[in-house]
């Protein structure tokens, strides 16, 4: 694993006008029936974009394709050619590289379930699968964050490796996506009976970095969790090595991850609720409060910043 330093700052106009990047692989020992490699790429303030690179064919697919310019020059050192992008929604931070990449590559499918996705030309709906010579995905309908929102269920055939799952802003380590255009029943779904179906040794990519808030607000909701104190103790040693924290696993996910563990008693005792949809709701609501920076900016634009609606 490569791990050059990941910058990051404060949330600013100033900052997102900056791109600061990371690339990180992650690879199973090497076997010959195995070819796909994820690339792991840290752009913008805290997102996420990543590369799937069949090392048999050398073709890629990009997932939240948000800064073309960077993903280009990856896409020139590693000597690969890009296929397809995977969109997990709509907005800027996951998919303003669309219309650039596009431009580069006249063949390239855009994927998605949103029309509000920028080039975009094949839109999924759930549980439809894809394949990429022997790379398989399964789109799984995930709205709440946004409307549309879809993550991507990838493996490879005749892997012995782990499969994976591109989340996007539905599931984070940690904790889960902030309900925009959804509700606390849909979140429910989205985690409870969509990826908590997928395999427990299932690898999680999620959109964002913010897995130290995430666990901090976790620790606040079940203070005895070992699972939680130790993972947040890793966290925080990666944080200062400027190194991220992705991929977890939904297995690890299950054990220290509160909007993942609604029916556990602790923490239905912490949100006064013991119905799931509502334990969700109070989670998501206390996460959204918890520890809440001093409001300097008008909502309209802290909401535009956060959404990645200004470009860089």
């Amino acid at each position: 694993m490569t791990s050059p330093l990941r910058q990051r700052g404060p949330y600013s106009c100033q900052v997102l006008s900056l791109l600061h990047t990371v690339i990180c692989v992650f690879k199973a020992p090497s076997r010959r029936d195995w070819t796909m490699r994820v690339k792991v790429i840290s752009v913008l303030e805290d997102n996420y974009m990543y590369l799937v690179i069949d090392e048999k064919t050398k073709d890629a697919i990009a997932v939240d394709a948000s800064v073309s310019k960077r993903l280009l020059e990856i896409i020139k050192k590693e000597g690969v050619t890009l296929k397809a992008i995977l969109t997990t929604h709509h907005h800027l931070d996951h998919c303003r590289g669309n219309e650039e990449l596009a431009r580069h590559y006249p063949d390239l499918q855009v994927f998605g379930a949103d029309k509000r996705i920028g080039a975009l030309t094949n839109k999924v709906t759930h549980n439809e699968e894809l394949k990429f010579g022997d790379i398989n995905v399964r789109c799984l309908f995930t709205p709440c964050h946004t409307a549309t929102h879809m993550c991507y269920f990838i493996w490879e055939d005749n892997c012995p490796d782990a499969p994976a799952v591109f989340s996007g802003d539905t599931l984070f380590i940690g904790g889960c996506g902030r309900f925009f255009e959804g509700t606390a029943d849909q979140m429910y779904k989205n985690l409870m009976q969509i990826l908590a179906t997928l395999p427990k040794e299932t690898k999680v990519f999620c959109g964002h970095e913010c897995t130290v808030t995430n666990l901090k607000f976790a620790l606040k909701v079940e203070p005895d969790n070992e699972a939680v104190k130790e993972k947040l103790t890793w966290a925080k040693a990666r944080d200062d090595e400027d190194l991220p924290t992705v991929p977890s696993t939904l297995e690890d996910e299950f054990d220290y991850n509160p909007f993942m563990r609604i029916t556990e008693e602790s923490v239905q005792k912490f949100t006064g609720q013991t119905d799931p949809v509502e334990v969700m709701a109070a989670l998501r609501t206390m996460k959204d409060n918890f520890k809440k920076p001093k409001e300097t900016l008008p909502a309209p634009v802290r909401l535009a910043l956060e959404w990645g609606l200004f470009r860089p």
